[in-house]
C-alpha cells in the first residue's frame, strides 16, 4: 500500500469497525453461557475470526443471519475436545484468553499461531495459571502450547505484569474452578472481561482503590446469555482522529465509539496536546460507556506523558507518535516497555520509521523523545511494519501529510480493520 499527501482535508463520518477486544469476548463468554446470544456489530477481522473458528472447532453452534452473529451456549462444561489443533493466526488476545479458559476444561488442546504470534511471550499467562494447578506446556515460553485439561484449585494471584489479557485468562479459568479466586492488580488494565461477566451473572466482587483493584470470583456458577451490541473501536478511531488533527481543513464525526475509562488515554493525551476533540452523546450499552467524537484540524503542542499513561493507551502510541511529529514543541513518552512485546517491537519500529520520514527522535531506555520540525524530507519512503497492523495504519496516516510512503506488509491491517483503506479514501485520503 502507498499513502500519498492530501490537499483538501479529511472530512466526513467514517464507519469505524466494532471494538476488537469486546468482539473477542463476545464470542468467548456466550459460548460458555446458557442460552442464545445475538451479537450486533461484531468485528469481522482476521483476529476475531480465529476466535470464532476456535469455538466452532470445540462444538459451539454459531450462525450468522442478517449480519447478526448468533451463539447457542450450553454452559461452562459444554465445550468439546477440538478435532484438530486450534490455530490462532496473529491474535495474542485469542491465545492468552483461551489458555486460561481451556486449562480448566476436561480435554486436552494444542494452540498454534503464525510466525509473529509464535514469538510473543506466553509464560506471563501460563505461570500464574500454574499456581492454580494448570498443566500448560509452552515451547520455550511461546506457542505452540499444549494444555492438559485439569480440575484447577482457587488461589490468590498478584498480577506482576499489568495486562488485561493475563487478567482475563485467569478470570476465564476461575469460572470453572471451585471456590473463590482472588486477583490483585496494582495498575489499570482494560476491564471489558469483568464488565461482560458481571452482565452475564458471574459471581464477581470488585474493590477499587485508586489504580489498584481486587477481583474476587467464585467459580462453578453458570452464566446466562444476554444480547450484545458491540460498540465501535476507539483504537481504530485513533487513526482517523489524528488524520483530521494534522491535515488542514479537516473535520470528522465518529459515531458510537467505546469510551471505556480504562483505555481512553489517547483522547486524554491528544487533548493535553491541544486537540480540538469534543465528546458528544455519552451513554451506556451493555455496561460500556459509548459516545460520539467530533474532531477538527488543530495546532498541537508537544507534551510529556508518564508511564502510567501507557496503561490506558499502549496500542495507540504509534499513531500518537505521528501526531507528536507535527506538534509545535517536543514530546516525551515514558515507560513504553510493553511496546517491545506486542505484534512486533513497536517501540523500535516507531523510531526507525519516524527517522525514515525525517523526524528527529530517539529512545532512551524505554522512553521515546520526538523533536518535531516544520517540514520533513523523507529519507526513505519504505515503511517497515514487521506485519504489525498498528504500525502500518499509523504510517499510512503519516503519508497523508508527507507522502508518498510505501507501507510494507499492509495486509496485516486485516487483523483489526479490514476496510481501513476504503474508509480513509471515502473521507479524502489517498491510499492505493
Amino acid at each position: 500500500m502507498i499513502s500519498y499527501t492530501i490537499s483538501n482535508g479529511i472530512n466526513g463520518t467514517p464507519r469505524i469497525p466494532g471494538d476488537k477486544s469486546i468482539s473477542h469476548r463476545s464470542i468467548i463468554i456466550p459460548s460458555i453461557s446458557n442460552g442464545i446470544c445475538e451479537i450486533k456489530n461484531i468485528l469481522k477481522s482476521d483476529d476475531v475470526l480465529h476466535t470464532l473458528k476456535a469455538f466452532k472447532n470445540m462444538g459451539v453452534k454459531i450462525q450468522e443471519k442478517n449480519n447478526i452473529l448468533i451463539i447457542y451456549g450450553n454452559g461452562l462444561n459444554s465445550l468439546k475436545k477440538p478435532k484438530s489443533e486450534i490455530y490462532l493466526g496473529n491474535s495474542g488476545t485469542s491465545a492468552r484468553l483461551l489458555i486460561g479458559l481451556l486449562s480448566s476444561q476436561n480435554f486436552d488442546t494444542l494452540l498454534t499461531g503464525d510466525a509473529s504470534l509464535s514469538k510473543r511471550p506466553m509464560k506471563r499467562i501460563s505461570d500464574p495459571l500454574s499456581k492454580m494447578n494448570a498443566r500448560i506446556n509452552t515451547t520455550n515460553g511461546t506457542l505452540p502450547i499444549s494444555i492438559k485439561g485439569n480440575d484447577l484449585s482457587n488461589n490468590k494471584i498478584n498480577l506482576k505484569i499489568p495486562s488485561a489479557q493475563i487478567k482475563s485468562g485467569i478470570l476465564l479459568a476461575s469460572l470453572n474452578t471451585e471456590g473463590e479466586t482472588i486477583i490483585n492488580e496494582n495498575r489499570v488494565t482494560r476491564d471489558h472481561t469483568e464488565t461482560m461477566l458481571e452482565s452475564f451473572g458471574a459471581n464477581l466482587k470488585i474493590v477499587k482503590n485508586d489504580y489498584k483493584k481486587t477481583i474476587k470470583i467464585s467459580g462453578k456458577k453458570e452464566l446466562n446469555s444476554k444480547n450484545i451490541d458491540v460498540p465501535n473501536d476507539l483504537s481504530s478511531s485513533a487513526f482517523f482522529i489524528v488524520s483530521a488533527l494534522i491535515n488542514k481543513n479537516s473535520k470528522l464525526l465518529l459515531k458510537d465509539i467505546n469510551n471505556n475509562p480504562t483505555r481512553n488515554g489517547i483522547i486524554l493525551a491528544l487533548k493535553k496536546m491541544g486537540a480540538s476533540i469534543n465528546i458528544l452523546n455519552q451513554r451506556l450499552s451493555n455496561n460500556e460507556k459509548i459516545c460520539d467524537i467530533e474532531v477538527k484540524t488543530s495546532n498541537l503542542n508537544g507534551c510529556e506523558l508518564g508511564p502510567e499513561m501507557a496503561d490506558l493507551m499502549i496500542d495507540e502510541y504509534p499513531i500518537l507518535a505521528v501526531a507528536a511529529s507535527f506538534a509545535s514543541s517536543p514530546s516525551i513518552f515514558r515507560g513504553l516497555t510493553e511496546l517491545r512485546v506486542k505484534e512486533s517491537d513497536r517501540l523500535n519500529l516507531i523510531l526507525i520509521n519516524l527517522q525514515s520520514c525525517g523526524v528527529d527522535c530517539k529512545i532512551v531506555d524505554d522512553d521515546l523523545f520526538i523533536f518535531p520540525s516544520k517540514k520533513y524530507e523523507i529519507k526513505k519512503n519504505i515503511i517497515q511494519t514487521d506485519f504489525d497492523h498498528r504500525i502500518a495504519m499509523a504510517f499510512a496516516i503519516m503519508g497523508t501529510k508527507i507522502g508518498p510512503l510505501e507501507i510494507k506488509d499492509s495486509e496485516s491491517i486485516n487483523t483489526s480493520f479490514p476496510n481501513f483503506k476504503d474508509e480513509i479514501n471515502k473521507i479524502g485520503g489517498r491510499l492505493i
